[in-house]
């Protein structure tokens, strides 16, 4: 649940606080992005400087200061687009993080960070005089004149930014007329490993900073690269190869099976003359005995064709955004475009949805196109109204706590003008072509009586359920690099990693449906439809289970029960998502193996 800054008694602005302007994907994420009192000189080195002292603190603002302490927040600081880093060791590892804490409870005492040490890398202009032609960061559109006597200093570009957060206690006394940006009089000690600052009710907190530049090597290209080296990244390979490995052998089990128990079932059943077949329909067992049943409508054919579309377009979208963001249009130096671009794909692939959901439609009715306008209309509105409902109720709470997470009215209105002014349309426009293109014919006639279900040793929803166990492990040690990425504030940046891992997980999804329906049918069971969307679909469960598993062992410092809501609401809209995807694969991928299964079988 992210705040302002200046939510909290910090030093503010001499002008005033000023928000930048932000993209969709910013303000849906809850970054709202502030300018900050610390003032720097390029290449000028400053220590001591006195930034402000506060007001002494109220009971309101100490509580909340208590409370922010607590909850482990963390401050994120911005310098020419780079979020500061600050490198700590835990049992003797370097680690990595962006931002610095509020404070720190030490033994029932709460201490403040009221002193920080920066540091920024730069790196000299090859050419002197480029510096009178670029200007970089935010504030390239102002370019300054230079003067002939300018042209000969170097100019520089920014290219790290690094944090030491320290808590100096510092004398009241000595600051009561120093303005702004001036030098405190005594040197401010900076030890990262001491704190003395306590905080207390009625107490003004004086506020410092220093600030040096160092040359580097690093180009103005590779600035990002301390922020996307992966921690562990061996430990990414090796999961990823040994799901790899999992998965090849998995699949060629399931194909040599495949490929040995059908094809002989056909030959066998293909080389026999017709007395003996005669004798053998008498005798026929297994999936042959559901031939005049197995294309027999599902129950809720609306709803399976509904979520199917949806499906589609929820995998499209997802690979498409990933290949972009792999091949790096999609870079987090550019703030909130991977939600904006995931929007944009949503949207402009719900023609795919229409289209799938409304041929589906005809194929289920026998090519019957009525009642086309209702299916494509659905799908256009069953996940988004989901979605919406789950975020609304969540975009409350986060009001309620008075978060800059919390979605403003305005961009309420303007994503509900995007979904109807943009995606309903588009589904429609998808759902006229498939009302357009030629139904999927069955291979074979569907009786009128439909067939008894012979009792199972097994109930069919335990194999469904199992099923998912199998694409939940090509992905769970990838899932949690995300989980840390989107709830731990780290930078994910190993696009290529889960584009393998998305097409690993789709073709897993395609094998288990593919094998759970086979099963079924073998055992005369001819309701597939259904069983094949949810066996591939379970995996979902497992998901939230694992998100349920990480909240109560990794984010124990999530404050109180608002958070905790937050996280599973956030966790539920992402599971079902997952749901729609997977089950679409899976569902996919068992009508095609039914429909090639019987169409190769010659039967009277």
């Amino acid at each position: 649940m992210p705040f302002s800054y200046y939510s909290l008694p910090f030093c503010k602005p001499q002008g005033g606080v000023k928000d930048s302007a932000e993209n969709l994907g910013e303000v849906l994420m809850g970054d709202r992005i502030e300018n900050s009192p610390y003032l720097f000189k390029m290449y000028k080195n400053q220590t001591d400087v006195f930034l402000c002292q506060t007001d002494p603190l109220t009971d309101d603002q100490f509580k909340i200061l208590k409370e922010r302490i607590d909850e482990m927040y963390q401050v994120n600081l911005i310098l020419d687009n780079l979020p500061a880093i600050r490198y700590t060791k835990k049992e003797g590892y370097p680690l990595r993080w962006t931002g610095y804490p509020v404070g720190i409870n030490l033994k029932g005492s709460y201490y403040v960070f009221n002193h920080l040490k920066f540091k920024v890398l730069v790196h000299k202009y090859e050419e002197t005089n480029v510096a009178s032609i670029m200007g970089t960061g935010d504030a390239a559109g102002v370019i300054p004149t230079v003067s002939k006597q300018e042209l000969d200093v170097p100019g520089y570009m920014v290219v790290g930014f690094e944090v030491v957060p320290c808590s100096p206690l510092h004398n009241v006394d000595l600051v009561k007329n120093l303005k702004m940006y001036e030098k405190y009089p005594n040197p401010v000690p900076c030890d990262p490993a001491s704190v003395s600052m306590q905080i207390k009710k009625g107490q003004s907190i004086v506020f410092t900073y220093e600030v040096t530049f160092e040359e580097s090597d690093i180009k103005w290209p590779s600035r990002w690269d301390a922020y996307l080296k992966m921690e562990g990244s061996k430990v990414h390979w090796f999961s990823i190869l040994n799901s790899l490995m999992v998965i090849t052998f998995l699949a060629g089990i399931v194909l040599v099976i495949f490929l040995r128990t059908v094809r002989r079932d056909l030959t066998r059943y293909e080389e026999l003359d017709k007395e003996a077949q005669a004798q053998m329909n008498e005798e026929l067992s297994g999936w042959k005995l559901v031939v005049g049943d197995v294309f027999r409508a599902p129950a809720n054919p609306a709803l399976l064709c509904i979520m199917v579309g949806d499906g589609v377009q929820l995998l499209g979208m997802g690979i498409v955004t990933i290949l972009f963001a792999a091949l790096g249009f999609m870079s987090p130096a550019s703030r909130g475009t991977l939600i904006t671009g995931m929007l944009f794909f949503y949207m402009i692939l719900g023609v795919a949805a229409g289209y799938v959901a409304v041929r589906l439609w005809r194929t289920i009715c026998c090519g019957d196109h009525r009642g086309w306008v209702s299916v494509s209309w659905k799908a256009a509105c069953f996940f988004p109204g989901i979605a919406f409902l789950i975020l609304t109720i969540l975009n409350f709470l986060l009001w309620g706590s008075q978060s800059t997470g919390a979605i403003p009215f305005s961009l309420f209105v303007i994503l509900l003008f995007l979904w109807f002014c943009i995606s309903v349309p588009l589904t429609l426009v998808g759902g006229y072509f498939g009302a357009k293109a030629p139904h999927i014919e069955y291979p074979v006639r569907t009786n009128q009586i439909p067939r008894e279900i012979p009792p199972q040793k097994y109930p069919s929803w335990l194999l469904v359920l199992g099923a998912g166990t199998l694409p939940f492990g090509t992905l769970f040690i990838e899932l949690f690099f995300i989980m840390s990425s989107l709830w731990m504030g780290r930078v994910y940046y190993v696009f290529g990693f889960l584009f393998i891992v998305l097409v690993l997980l789709v073709v897993v999804c395609a094998e288990v449906s593919l094998v759970l329906t086979y099963m079924h049918l073998c055992v005369e069971d001819w309701k597939w439809w259904w069983k094949s969307f949810f066996a591939s679909g379970s995996v979902a469960l497992y998901i939230f289970l694992y998100s349920i598993n990480y909240l109560i062992f990794d984010l124990k410092s999530l404050s109180g029960p608002v958070s905790a809501t937050l996280y599973l609401g956030y966790s539920l809209f992402m599971v079902l998502a997952i749901m729609f995807t997977t089950g679409t694969v899976g569902f996919l991928s068992s009508f095609w193996f039914v429909h090639y299964l019987f169409s190769s079988v010659k039967l009277d």
